[in-house]
């Protein structure tokens, strides 16, 4: 079962939000849409997200809050943000966004082909961090599989060295099928 990338699209604009949408179709990957902060961190409680783009300026809380508040989370901390704006290129938003956690900071208008790449890296990053725990996951129950063989392996040898009795004999034997087919303890 492969669950798809989602990305969090956070914008006070509807409009912007369309935009986002748009830009986006076609990846990889199902957008999330919301118009502010405070739903933005609602949705993370529900969700798991390959990348949040995020508004900047925004009423209530801004999106330099909104990052703040992802980043002290346990769960969404390694979220990438990419900071979106319309302000002008100050140098100074760059670097709140920056302070915040964000991995980017665009300044609209920018090129759609670019943010689709950066999406793309992040989404292509988040599936094979899932790969890579599913095949740690896989690996964790082989090591449990050969710990319960190996166990059952020297529990035979043991009754085997211990007693020339045959019925000793058999349940040695016994434990040694029942590794091989996978049926210990």
């Amino acid at each position: 079962m492969t669950q798809t990338a989602k990305a969090l699209l956070v914008d006070d604009r509807r409009e912007n939000l369309m935009a986002l949408e748009a830009i986006l179709q076609g990846l990889p990957v199902q957008s999330v849409a919301v118009e502010s902060g405070e739903a933005a961190l609602k949705q993370l409680l529900v969700d798991d997200f390959a990348v949040i783009l995020l508004d900047a300026q925004m009423p209530d809380m801004d999106g330099f809050e909104t990052a703040t508040h992802i980043k002290r989370r346990e769960r969404t901390r390694h979220v990438p943000i990419i900071f979106l704006t319309a302000a002008d290129k100050d140098a100074q938003l760059a670097l709140r966004g920056y302070a915040a956690g964000a991995v980017d900071y665009l300044t609209k208008p920018f090129d759609p082909w670019v943010l689709r790449a950066k999406v793309t890296v992040f989404v292509d990053l988040w599936v094979k961090t899932r790969q890579l725990a599913a095949q740690s996951d896989l690996v964790r129950e082989r090591d449990l599989q050969w710990r319960h063989l190996t166990d059952a392996v020297d529990e035979a040898t043991a009754l085997l060295r211990a007693d020339d009795d045959p019925s000793t004999r058999e349940r040695a034997v016994e434990l040694l099928e029942q590794a091989r087919w996978g049926n210990t303890r």
